[in-house]
């Protein structure tokens, strides 16, 4: 009732209303190539989407994206790409977004819960789909190109189901991977959160990996954005794990308004303003700026990445490190800073 009291007088009084943000991740992603691409491989026609990933070309962030997205519909609708598969079985684009889907399809098994939460058979499916996805990876990595990062993405993200494979092949997996693009973004999240705390890694760790790339990445790209991800979560194992209150919240709030971390996240910020972000990770970077601004309780400068994230939006997983879900927290976020 308040929320629309607010809306009423803002009206009454002639200021502009925003634009309700809309949750519609085919708006927010704004790739009608891929999308149309998506749309014609769902009604059999494969080489759409064979052409939409070529087309990519050496942009390894726009490059995995697509093979993303068109893993997502196929862990939903897989005939398109085994038909793909059969007509070309060395295709390096069809084995990868195979090896993806597989990785999709394994932590979809295992759920969101926490592990105190996920029963044996979850942990079952989880542990075999994801080597299921590694044994791909490594044949898409085989049929790679040889400067080709992606495949080494997927191997690492397979990573989680074993901590043995982890121990014994991470270091070698990531120099890889670093050596064929040095400042993927995925490449280095991926590997950010296989050495958190959560993921039996260290604060130490995590912290040490996003900053070494975030320090060396030139401005605007968007491996900059990386130490902001690894505050979130630290903030979220330190203050609070496992719960959504509003007591872990304030406790949120007081880590991102203390001086050091809040001189840290503005020189990253600034770093990346000072480049030209690519469209690929365009929409998370912005994201995660509004978040640290909405937990800092700076709402101009929420506001000003709002609006510069627009009216569609895919909402990232980290609004869901801090409210009970990412589409809430974002939604909460963008009211608090439009006033509303």
């Amino acid at each position: 009732m308040f929320t629309y009291a607010r809306l009423f007088f803002r009206y009454l009084f002639g200021d502009p209303l925003p634009e309700t943000p809309e949750f519609d991740s085919d708006r927010a992603m704004n790739d009608h190539a891929l999308l149309e691409a998506r749309e014609r491989a769902r009604h059999g026609d494969w080489q759409a989407a064979r052409k939409v990933v070529e087309d990519a070309g050496d942009d390894w962030e726009l490059r995995g994206r697509r093979v993303g997205v068109l893993s997502d519909l196929a862990a939903k609708e897989d005939g398109w790409l085994y038909a793909w598969l059969r007509a070309a079985p060395l295709d390096p684009s069809a084995v990868l977004i195979q090896a993806t889907m597989l990785g999709q399809r394994a932590g979809e098994a295992r759920g969101s819960a926490s592990a105190a939460e996920t029963t044996a058979e979850q942990f079952a499916g989880f542990e075999q789909l994801s080597e299921a996805s590694a044994q791909v990876s490594a044949r898409a990595l085989a049929l790679a190109a040889p400067h080709d990062p992606l495949p080494f993405v997927e191997l690492m993200g397979a990573m989680f189901a074993d901590r043995g494979a982890r121990t014994a092949s991470f270091d070698e997996v990531f120099d890889e991977g670093r050596r064929r693009d040095p400042y993927n973004f995925d490449l280095h999240l991926t590997a950010i959160s296989l050495r958190c705390q959560k993921w039996g890694g260290s604060h130490e760790l995590m912290f040490g990996t996003a900053r070494q790339v975030a320090e060396a990445a030139p401005p605007g790209h968007s491996a900059v954005m990386l130490p902001l991800f690894a505050h979130f979560e630290y903030a979220m194992i330190e203050f609070g794990w496992g719960e959504r209150t509003a007591k872990t919240l304030k406790a949120h709030r007081r880590y991102f308004t203390r001086p050091e971390v809040r001189q840290e996240m503005d020189h990253w910020i600034a770093k990346w303003r000072a480049g030209t972000p690519g469209p690929a990770k365009l929409a998370t970077c912005r994201q995660w700026q509004a978040l640290y601004y909405c937990l800092a309780g700076r709402r101009q400068e929420a506001k000003t990445v709002f609006d510069e994230i627009g009216q569609y939006v895919n909402a990232t997983t980290a609004w869901a490190y801090f409210w009970s879900g990412s589409e809430y927290g974002y939604l909460k976020g963008w009211m608090w800073a439009n006033r509303i």
